[in-house]
Parts: C-alpha cells; structure tokens; sequence
C-alpha cells in the first residue's frame, strides 16, 4: 500500500515539473529578449526597423543604433548622427573676456533741471504771457500777473510806513521798523528789490503785480491758466534746461550684475550717425521690471548746443574689460520656462544634460555660473540636435528628471 502512495507522489510531482517547463517555454515565445539593435534613418529617424535596408522615406541606407538603455537624462548617438547633427564637444575653462553690449535707449528731459514757477500768494491769475509748451523764458522775463489782496495789503503797508519815516519822534522810529516788516512780507511774496523801491514813488497802490522768471528753460507744462484763481504754493509753470539732457535704456538683468556707478559708456545717435559722445552711468534702478527681467540705467548726456532733443533714440554701448568667468556659445544652452541647462559628453556617444545657473550675454557668448568638471567635454554646437532625438525617443522633457 505505502509502494502505491510513493508512485502516486512521483507521478504527481513529475507531471507539474513538464508543465513549469511548458510553460517557461510559451512565455519566453511569447516575450523575446529585446533586440539590442535596431535600424533607423539619420534624416527620418522616426523610421525604426529590426534588420538592414533602405529608408522608405528618402531611401538612404538604415543606420544601426544601440537601443538607448542610458540612465534617465542621458541619450547615445551613434557617429553618424554625431556627425549628421553637428554635433562639437569642447572643454571649457574660466577665461577673461571683454564684456560689450549695445542697447537701445530714449532721451528724456533731465528731471533735475526741471524748474516750477510757483505762486507764492493766493490770487487770481489776470494774464499769463506763455501759454504754449516748448516756448523758450529767459530769466527775469515777466511771466504772469497776479491779482492779490495779500500783496496790494503789503505794499500798503510798505507806502504807509514810508511816508511817516519823516514824521519826528517816535512815529517816525516805528515807521522805520513797520518799513522794514512791510520789505520782508513783500520778498516773501516774491517781489524784487526793483519792484518794492517802485511802490515809494507810487501815487496809488495797485492790487495787480507782475512776477518775473527766476530762471531760464523752455516750458514743459502749463499749470495754471489765465482768469484762475490760485493758491499760495501752487505750480505755474514748469521750466525744463535743456543742457544736459537724460538717456534711460533697458538692461537685460543678468548683464546689469556687473554694472556701477560710473562705468563709462558711448553713445551714438539714429538721427546723427557720425556723432558720438562719451557719458557715464548716473543711475542704476534698483528695481526690476517683473515682466521683461529688464533693468533701467540712466546716462547724462551733455547738449551745449542743444542739437540733441528729447525723444530722440540713441545706442548706448556698454564695456567691462578682462570679466573672468567660463564662457560657453548662447546656442549651447537649451533654456526652458523654468530652467537652463547643457549637454556634456559623459562618454563616446552617450551625452548627459546638465541644469545650470546663466550669467551675462556677450559677443554670442554667455556666462555659465554653476560650477562644471573641468575634465568634462561641453556640447557647443548641435545641442538643439541632441535635444530634440532625446525628446523623440523618451517622449519626455530633458529636465523633467531634475529637480527644480
């Protein structure tokens, strides 16, 4: 009996041993092991197929290509493609370089030497003499007359003081002081020395008074306008000289790291080509302009002649000598929405990219800010090339491996 149990066992477990191998079989026909090369066309390579032949596209011979097992970041070429793409590899150490950017910037008035014609007594404007923007005032031109009951008190005040100076004993002491009050309040308001002396022959006192520019410029803006009634304080007239005139242009932000107060530039103008003045930076805007990552500097540009106007375009050209820093081709940089990053040679036809920190732009050169391996090749042409067969064949973006 235990003889027939014993039989039974080894039947049992050499009838599931056939099956395992059965089975091992059918599912080792059904996944073969994946070829290791494959055939592809250098000017389609979308075109993939097991064994050698013409592409059915343009008909070239298929070139053999190593399925890509790299690491998540990394593609291999074959010398073809290498060679078919442009593709250059180049080390790259820190070296000096002479930093020379030209951008395009606009004249404007300079805001320092904006002057306002103010009225320095409440009244009511009876003429204004200029009435039209970009007309020229000369100092101590009559600008506007006013009528004020602060200023006809004051120089009643002033008239009546004068005449008692020769009444005898005290009248005329006081007279001497409520003179000299009268004068103050009188300057106060803005009448000159002319105009006060002018009140002592003055048979009546008039309440209309005459004031006079303090300073030379053409007019930029009107303030006030004839038969309005004005407060002490408020604008007139805004003067604007024109001898040094402002240049304010856009600088891109990662150039602008290195700029300073100071820093010469040279200037040429659309409207006078075969003029240039040399100026320096006055102004670096603290601030940068979210949208276009652009940064304002500003120039004072000297205009004795006043042959350059405001609103005129001009070119400044920027230079920082000897700038030390590694240095790559702008086209060797792929830069997305989020990031920048490179291609280095890991190894004969297989290349890895890098994410990294740009710097300055110059020349078709820009400035890389991350450290690199000295001892690594860096891709400077043909990276577009690289970029694209890696997004054909991973269907996925280079950087989506990295962490931002």
């Amino acid at each position: 009996m235990n003889c027939i149990k014993n039989i039974s066992i080894l039947f049992l477990l050499f009838t599931a041993l056939i099956a395992c191998n059965t089975k091992n079989k059918e599912d080792h026909s059904k996944h073969p092991a994946k070829e290791s090369v494959y055939y592809t066309c250098a000017m389609d390579p979308q075109i993939k197929e097991s064994k050698p032949g013409k592409c059915p596209i343009c008909h070239m011979d298929l070139t053999p290509v190593k399925n890509d097992e790299s690491a998540a970041n990394e593609i291999a070429l074959s010398d073809q493609q290498i060679k078919l793409g442009n593709i250059t590899m180049q080390t790259i150490s820190e070296s000096g370089n002479s930093l020379e950017e030209t951008y395009t910037g606009v004249l404007t008035i300079n805001q320092e030497k904006v002057k306002t014609l103010s009225s320095r007594a409440m009244g009511r404007i009876e003429k204004l003499y200029f009435k039209t923007t970009g007309d020229y005032i000369s100092k101590n031109v009559a600008v506007y007359q006013l009528y004020s009951e602060d200023i006809a008190i004051a120089k009643q005040d002033y008239f009546t003081a004068y005449k008692q100076l020769a009444m005898p004993g005290d009248f005329g002491k006081n007279a001497k002081t409520m003179l000299n009050a009268a004068k103050q309040k009188l300057l106060f308001f803005g009448l000159s020395n002319t105009q006060i002396e002018s009140i002592k022959q003055s048979n009546e006192i008039s309440p209309y008074t005459t004031f006079y520019s303090t300073s030379s410029g053409y007019v930029t803006e009107i303030i006030a306008t004839e038969g309005s009634y004005i407060m002490e304080g408020l604008g007139i007239l805004k003067l604007a000289d024109l001898n040094t005139l402002w240049l304010e242009a856009q600088v891109n932000v990662n150039y602008a790291r290195s700029l300073k107060i100071g820093q010469n530039a040279k200037i040429s103008f659309t409207d006078y080509p075969d003029k240039t003045i040399n100026a320096k930076v006055a102004f670096i805007n603290p601030e940068i302009n979210p949208d276009t990552r652009l940064l304002l500097i500003r120039m004072e540009v000297p205009n004795p002649n006043l042959f350059l106007k405001p609103g005129m375009q001009a070119m400044t050209k920027l230079t920082q000598p000897n700038v030390k820093g590694i240095f790559i081709p702008t086209d060797a940089v792929i830069r997305e929405k989020d990031a920048s990053y490179i291609w280095i040679e890991k190894r004969h036809g297989v290349f890895e990219n890098l994410m990294v920190e740009t710097g300055m732009e110059t020349n078709g050169m820009i400035e890389i800010k991350s450290e690199m391996d000295p001892t690594k090749k860096v891709v400077i042409t043909g990276a577009y090339a690289i970029n694209s067969e890696y997004k054909f064949r991973k269907g996925t973006n280079p950087m989506e491996g990295h962490d931002m």
